[in-house]
């Protein structure tokens, strides 16, 4: 395996990509499998992509993003789905970045075009458990997931 540089270039193509994908966003892995131990990633997301909120059950999932490039709004809720924080991250701001642990329900939202964040988590990567997903929260796929959508993003306008 040879090095990387991770630069506006592959910005731009990895958001190119996730502009044209169906659930507007796009991951580029840096591990080399599912089954590695450690997963690293970019993540370019889209103001219109939906992440449910949801959390990690596994005590050795706790997770880390940095924004790279452009703004989220970081989420995070009770199990009855009352906001008990929530935040702006943005390339160069004041709050690059959250570490996030097991157990927290959490969502984001892009809140530019172009938003690029780095993920970290313990590996390997295993699908999301449908217990893992908030019961106050429409799947990704639902009918009402775009106005549960637009209900986060309102938070941060």
């Amino acid at each position: 395996m040879s090095a990387r540089w991770i630069d506006a270039r592959m910005f731009d193509a990895l958001s190119a990509s996730a502009r044209a994908s169906t659930r507007r966003r796009k991951n580029q892995n840096f591990h080399p499998s599912n089954h590695y131990p450690s997963n690293r990633l970019l993540n370019a997301i889209e103001p219109d992509s939906y992440v449910p909120p949801h959390r990690h059950l596994d005590p050795t999932k706790d997770e880390t993003l940095f924004v790279l490039r452009g703004a989220i709004g970081v989420l995070l809720f009770d199990e009855a789905g009352t906001v008990l924080d929530q935040r702006v991250l943005r390339a160069g701001g004041d709050c690059v970045g959250i570490d996030i642990p097991h157990g927290v329900i959490h969502s984001l939202v892009a809140l530019e075009e172009g938003t690029v964040v780095f993920e970290a988590k313990a590996g390997p990567f295993v699908e999301r458990m449908p217990v893992e997903l908030a019961a106050f929260a429409p799947p990704e796929d639902a009918p009402d997931a775009v106005g549960f959508l637009h209900w986060m993003r309102s938070r941060f306008d």
